[in-house]
């Protein structure tokens, strides 16, 4: 009642409330209304502005072929209309001028070497080629020069494929970890059955089982220059195994939660362990000392290799980044962003100075040691990825949760093999995931752990050749700096 008084007091007539496409078309009807008039007329033809853009054109087609010599254009001319209209016009020598002589209809005839010189400017390793055209033998049309860039993505190697030769069953749990010895005759793994179990690498039999831990066995690691196994599980605790005695013979406590991964330094007594407490502890193996913590992560540390260089520790966090860390300050050098989902898996490549990462976004590779990204991998695996392993010869393996294992070659990033693990009989379709793989130190037998509590080991197929198995590849055609 109020507002209608004061809006007759005022003398003006109340609003009448619209729809929004009511008011929609009234402003297209306005619009309509306003330009509808001179929608059809055009603004009448400038010469000069049409004399300036054809001449613009005509420098940016014909610039290198404009100002040429009279005898050569003349030479040239008379080169282009020799062949018939189908021919295609190549590069070549003077002792191909026979197959030109005899005028076929579908020949390919090489042009003479009086071809139009690209500017000094070029790029150099550009190939140009020149095509005849209907009606056009006394002048260039735009197909005239065709520049093509050969790609600079370096080509594959060939590489055999791997097959499957050997399940190995034992564990009454999912298999999570694994180590070789390092004068490659056995091989240990870790189970979620609390055990660890010992295996010989050329029969697959089994050879001991240790006892000792209470929750799963995440982490395992074998050391070159002592009769030691490491080990780290779910319940907080990192054994060290004297292989000897085939005992626990020190215990490293300090992790706040369960322990993740693990990896012994190539050439100090030094262990790391990284776990669900964000940090990656330093651990002296002989005095069982809590040398130093690595902080720095906001989540889980589920991913750790050492190098004898600096940045002589390298971790991967659930927190989606990759951390350089300096040993002996015990401080971050350089924190790699690059991942947008968390980094599972790392593998140090046992020859260049390189790694690779894997998330579930993507597999990238960087350089060592100063971090700088190389390239992502050229197809995407699509899955979680939860264990990556290289050998010497340039052969990424990459296992994920659904159960696929795909190979690639390190230098080109060629998806060449995709494998899917099948369960063994019994366990469920959902339990064909891959927690772990290890190449043997040859790089020619690869391991795998599996959510079935199966082992399988695979090598590369020796009948295979070239000719058998072709690789399939394509360049990307933009490369990421990213």
């Amino acid at each position: 009642m109020a507002a209608s008084s004061t809006a007759s007091a005022g003398g003006e007539p109340p609003v009448e409330p619209q729809s929004l496409k009511k008011l929609s078309l009234k402003s297209l009807k306005r619009s309509l209304d306003l330009f509808a008039p001179a929608r059809s007329l055009l603004f009448a033809p400038d010469a000069e502005s049409k004399r300036t853009r054809v001449s613009c054109k005509v420098n940016a087609e014909y610039g290198a072929v404009k100002n040429l010599p009279a005898d050569q254009g003349r030479s040239q001319g008379k080169g282009a209309a020799a062949p018939s209209s189908t021919a295609l016009a190549l590069t070549g020598t003077q002792d191909t001028t026979d197959a030109r002589r005899e005028g076929t209809s579908n020949a390919i005839i090489p042009a003479p070497l009086m071809l139009p010189k690209a500017p000094e400017s070029s790029v150099p390793g550009k190939n140009t080629t020149v095509l005849s055209i209907p009606g056009s033998s006394d002048r260039f049309s735009t197909s005239a020069l065709m520049e093509r860039l050969p790609s600079r993505w370096p080509k594959p190697v060939w590489h055999a494929p791997w097959k499957n030769y050997r399940v190995i069953s034992g564990h009454l749990g999912w298999v999570r970890s694994i180590a070789f010895d390092p004068g490659n005759e056995w091989f240990c793994t870790g189970s979620a059955d609390r055990t660890i179990k010992i295996w010989d690498l050329a029969s697959g039999t089994l050879k001991l089982t240790l006892t000792g831990h209470i929750e799963q066995v995440r982490g395992l690691a074998v050391s070159q220059r002592h009769t030691y196994l490491f080990s780290a599980g779910d319940d907080k605790q990192v054994k060290c195994w004297d292989l000897e005695q085939n005992k626990v013979i020190r215990s490293y406590h300090g992790h706040l939660s369960g322990v993740y991964c693990l990896a012994l330094h190539p050439t100090i007594d030094v262990l790391l362990t990284g776990g669900r407490d964000s940090v990656c502890r330093v651990w002296d193996i002989r005095t069982k000392a809590h040398v130093s913590a690595l902080t720095g992560h906001d989540n889980t540390v589920c991913s750790v290799f050492a190098r004898p260089t600096d940045p002589q520790v390298v971790t991967g966090s659930h927190d989606t980044t990759i951390k350089f860390w300096d040993l002996v300050a015990g401080k971050t050098m350089c924190t790699l962003t690059h991942h947008k989902k968390s980094v599972r898996a790392l593998a140090m490549h046992p020859k260049e100075k390189s790694f690779a990462s894997a998330s579930a976004d993507n597999i990238k590779k960087f350089s060592l040691p100063r971090g700088e990204f190389l390239h992502n991998m050229l197809s995407q695996q699509k899955t979680i990825l939860n264990a990556m392993a290289v050998n010497e010869d340039g052969v990424l393996a990459t296992a994920g949760d659904n159960g696929s294992m795909w190979f690639w070659d390190w230098k080109s990033g060629h998806n060449f093999q995709q494998e899917q693990t099948i369960v063994q009989p019994g366990s469920l379709e959902s339990e064909a995931c891959i927690y772990a793989l290890s190449y043997d130190n040859s790089g020619s037998r690869l391991v795998t752990c599996e959510a079935d509590k199966t082992i399988k080991m695979w090598k590369e197929d020796l009948t295979a050749t070239p000719e058998t198995h072709p690789v399939n590849f394509k360049p990307p055609k933009d490369i990421r700096r990213y």
